[in-house]
């Protein structure tokens, strides 16, 4: 399919071919649904709500849920307030959501429509049942990516519900963990750490248990899991705030310190050895608690595989995009085990990226090609031009892995449409970095088994 693409590269400053992202809905939706019984709403067209919610519904293999204001002719040139009046007062009474999150959408935001003026006089008029209640985030598409929209509603779902009353003493001593954009299994995995510890917290969002239920033959339209509005209620009267991930949860971490005084620490996404060591340090201070000797253990497993399997790791080329708080705390693992980062690129704008990979790949790889905002297309080129061992990336990377000789590829990230073992099985944590080195290993030796002559095809490693 990519056969056509030239080693000849040209700087192109008003086009992405590919890009290794997509538009801000789609992170608010998911962050949406991390929030227990709660309707996300797009504010703009149907084409727009059906195509995240199927980009959704193709990664997790779940149906996701999801309503809108179905804009037309009028709404375009009059604004959508009647629409998404409509819309909400409909929503309450058929769908019945404990929250509804409203998310924008080009069109809206173009517009200009004020969703909080919006929401206030709804709620002036009587429109919102008792008890019930709707946030909004603005995420045109226009700017950012999924990333900064997820960033966007998990700020927003502060704003809105959590609240600290004046004169009111009261401590919960919680942790707020911030989990980042990752998927519900890795969510599930940062919660069996929090566990293992000891540590009380409260996890904004938690999509485990909704993107990744079981089934029990009997449909739920609000799934058991997600995060109580109480327990975001509560997030300003918690201990402190670990966010993980820079470009997903610095913000709400922010807004948590700004608004409710709260000490926060923000960590690498916890994917492989340092930065899960980092994550379980955090909580420990935080908490107060000590390690226990099943995470040492689990540890000392991951150590164990590491150096069985270091000579085939070590030295190892390897190409990398997608969302840029994976890709950083990816590099700095491949970096650990030995292998060269020498292509590493998100479509996510923000020089922030490059600093934070730079200083991970510099030491071991001064030549290396880093680029934010950037796309597939221009690392397919690169790739051309300086062939690797190994590519890393979400599903879109199979066809330049295809094109240049099939590259070993490991389908790492957001979206991954043609796997399903992501749903399951974490990237985070000692368990996750595991995950990750067998199917990096796989890769190699299938590779092998493959190419190489019978008498060189070994049975034992």
């Amino acid at each position: 399919m990519l056969d056509g693409t030239t080693a000849e590269i040209r700087e192109r400053k008003a086009l992405r071919i590919n890009p290794a992202k997509t538009c801000q809905p789609v992170g608010a939706m998911y962050a949406a649904l991390g929030i227990h019984g709660c309707m996300p709403h797009s504010h703009g067209s149907q084409g727009c709500c059906a195509y995240h919610r199927s980009h959704l519904t193709r990664h997790f293999k779940e149906p996701v849920i999801a309503t809108t204001s179905s804009f037309t002719e009028g709404a375009s040139v009059f604004g959508g307030m009647s629409n998404l009046t409509t819309a909400m007062n409909n929503i309450f009474k058929i769908y019945d959501p404990k929250i509804i999150a409203v998310h924008t959408t080009c069109l809206s935001e173009v517009i200009g429509d004020d969703i909080p003026m919006i929401i206030k006089k709804n709620i002036a008029d009587g429109k919102i049942p008792e008890g019930k209640y709707v946030i909004h985030a603005n995420t045109p598409s226009f700017t950012g990516s999924h990333v900064t929209g997820f960033s966007s509603m998990v700020t927003g779902a502060i704003k809105y519900l959590a609240k600290k009353e004046e004169g009111v003493e009261k401590k919960t001593g919680k942790i707020n963990i911030l989990p980042g954009y990752v998927d519900a299994s890795d969510m599930r995995e940062l919660k069996r750490l929090a566990g293992e510890l000891k540590v009380p917290f409260t996890m904004l969002p938690d999509t485990s248990d909704v993107l990744d239920s079981p089934q029990t033959g009997v449909y739920k339209m609000y799934p058991k899991g997600g995060t109580t509005i109480e327990e975001i209620q509560d997030m300003g009267y918690g201990k402190a705030t670990l966010a993980c991930g820079e470009f997903a949860s610095k913000a709400p971490a922010i807004e948590l310190s700004r608004s409710y005084d709260l000490p926060f620490e923000l960590n690498r996404l916890p994917i492989g050895l340092k930065n899960t060591d980092k994550f379980v340090d955090s909580l420990r201070r935080l908490g107060g608690v000590e390690v226990p000797y099943s995470l040492t253990a689990e540890r000392g497993r991951l150590l164990d595989f590491i150096s069985d399997m270091a000579q085939y790791f070590s030295g190892k080329k390897v190409a990398l995009y997608g969302d840029p708080d994976h890709v950083i705390a990816l590099t700095e693992f491949l970096v650990e085990i030995g292998m060269i980062p020498t292509v590493v690129i998100t479509g996510t704008p923000g020089k922030r990226f490059v600093q934070e990979v730079k200083s991970i790949v510099d030491p071991i790889n001064p030549e290396a090609h880093i680029e934010a905002y950037s796309d597939i297309h221009k690392l397919h080129q690169i790739i051309k031009n300086k062939p690797v061992d190994l590519l890393m990336g979400n599903s879109y990377g199979k066809y330049v892995a295809r094109a240049e000789g099939n590259i070993p590829f490991v389908r790492f990230g957001w979206p991954i449409m043609d796997r399903c073992g992501h749903r399951f099985f974490p990237s985070v944590g000692y368990r996750g970095a595991m995950y990750l080195l067998d199917k990096i290993i796989d890769q190699f030796f299938d590779k092998d088994d493959r190419e190489n002559p019978e008498e060189l095809v070994e049975l034992v490693l």
